[in-house]
């Protein structure tokens, strides 16, 4: 009010709107702060950079690369600019503009690391087109930062792996995961005790109870763990004409903790405090809490996807709050998946991701939770095999229709032309055709993972 056309406090403010889960409220924000825009406009390259990052976290692609655009006319010898191009370039399928972007963001900051490592996951590196030397050279000479000598590991991993160097990677992935791992300060048996209350809490009894949730038939959950193929599900299933792809959104946690809170009628809650007062929710109140807090972005077509991979855990209060609501767990080789995970650096998520230990420990129970909810939910959960849907596609994404009500559109097996927004670890992966080289990959590692498989048997875990 005092100073209305300064955009500092309009891009704060949006900033803060959004942050509270006001997606509608910020979207109208930014929109007002666009060049387009009569309305305030930033004006100093630190504004627009800010209003850029707002419009990435919108999902509002197109807008944010334009910003970045006009910032690298404004400040040529800006890495940080071209790195954030080539992010988005990367969301939009736009691989070779996104890889000329990165290395002009590396030529400029060579300790950009993160440029690194997603230039290296772009493609599928050759072994005359590389980064194997600059990589290992980076690595020789002594990396100061931690994060940085990870980030290096693992794009050296993944490089190594593409041109047929399995021994050479797994040694560089194996540096880059243990210097991660030491640097978390984390405690599996929490998550452990936790995915142990949910099963104990969301029993029959409960998931039986007559009370009905909220009866909006649109959203359809895919869950399971990461590195699985719930990109190429979500691809599949979003490329049908009434199926809108909304990603991995975080809404149904968001909307649970402030009822749960309110519930409970205190803010600091245990874990375990947190499972048992869910039980006892209005659960119509939070179906219709999650699915308007999904809006805008959804509401425009007869269904919309939420791959959020975590929502495993939540498949009871999923059925209890949307019994109308469609879920699909995806499965893969226990081998390949633990594997997937573990060459995968992940930003914040998956702390149990760096140690193969507690990879087959959190797999274990994963595996445990989705049983028990096969057994409260008969019927409720669609099952997809990984390798069953690369190896026979069209049958497998017919089914998968048909489970969620649709009529059949050749669409959803040419996905791959679909030129929608990704912005998951699998966003370069997707732009391509079905492919079957991620189906026992494992193997090349049996040696370096034999540790890996022991653990899983004794946990019970078939590995055959």
């Amino acid at each position: 009010q005092r100073e209305p056309r300064n955009p500092d406090w309009h891009l704060h403010r949006t900033s803060c709107v959004l942050v509270s889960g006001e997606t509608q409220a910020a979207r109208d924000a930014v929109n007002a702060l666009l060049p387009t825009s009569r309305q305030t406009k930033p004006r100093t390259a630190k504004q627009q950079s800010q209003l850029a990052f707002l419009c990435n976290r919108l999902e509002m692609h197109k807008e944010a690369g334009d910003i970045y655009q006009s910032l690298i006319g404004l400040e040529p010898g800006n890495g940080s600019h071209w790195y954030n191009l080539g992010t988005i370039q990367r969301f939009q399928g736009q691989l070779e503009e996104a890889e000329v972007s990165l290395d002009n963001a590396i030529e400029l900051n060579p300790n950009d690391f993160e440029a690194y490592e997603l230039r290296s996951d772009l493609r599928r590196q050759t072994t005359g087109d590389n980064h194997v030397p600059e990589l290992q050279k980076l690595l020789e000479g002594g990396i100061k930062i931690p994060a940085g000598e990870v980030r290096i590991c693992y794009a050296l991993a993944k490089e190594l792996e593409d041109i047929g160097d399995p021994q050479g990677s797994f040694e560089s992935l194996k540096r880059g995961a243990t210097l991660r791992r030491q640097h978390l300060n984390y405690r599996i048996d929490d998550d452990l005790r936790t995915i142990s209350e949910i099963q104990a809490t969301f029993n029959k009894d409960l998931i039986n109870q007559k009370e009905c949730g909220c009866s909006n038939p649109e959203p359809i959950f895919i869950i399971g763990l990461p590195r699985t193929g719930s990109t190429l599900i979500e691809k599949v299933l979003g490329s049908h004409p009434e199926v809108c792809a909304a990603g991995e959104l975080n809404n149904l946690a968001m909307q649970m903790v402030p009822l749960v809170q309110k519930q409970a009628g205190k803010a600091n809650l245990s874990r375990t405090e947190l499972v048992k007062t869910s039980a006892r929710l209005n659960f119509e109140e939070l179906g219709e809490a999650y699915v308007n807090s999904t809006r805008p972005q959804t509401g425009h077509s007869k269904h919309f996807t939420d791959k959020m991979p975590l929502n495993f855990l939540y498949a009871g209060l999923i059925h209890l709050a949307l019994p109308r609501a469609k879920i699909i767990h995806v499965s893969r080789h226990p081998m390949d998946t633990c594997y997937a995970i573990y060459k995968r650096l992940f930003q914040d998520a998956y702390p149990w991701s760096y140690d193969l230990g507690e990879i087959a420990r959190y797999f274990s129970a994963y595996q445990k939770l989705m049983s028990h909810w096969n057994s409260v939910l008969p019927g409720v959960i669609c099952q997809v095999s990984y390798e069953d849907f690369v190896h026979d596609t069209e049958t497998q994404a017919r089914k998968l229709i048909d489970f969620c009500g649709l009529e059949w559109d050749q669409q959803c097996i040419h996905f791959y032309k679909n030129r929608s927004t990704s912005t998951t670890a699998s966003a370069s992966q997707v732009r391509q055709p079905i492919y079957r080289s991620s189906v026992n990959r494992w193997k090349q590692y049996e040696k370096q993972l034999s540790p890996l498989k022991e653990n899983l048997e004794k946990l019970g875990v078939a590995t055959d």
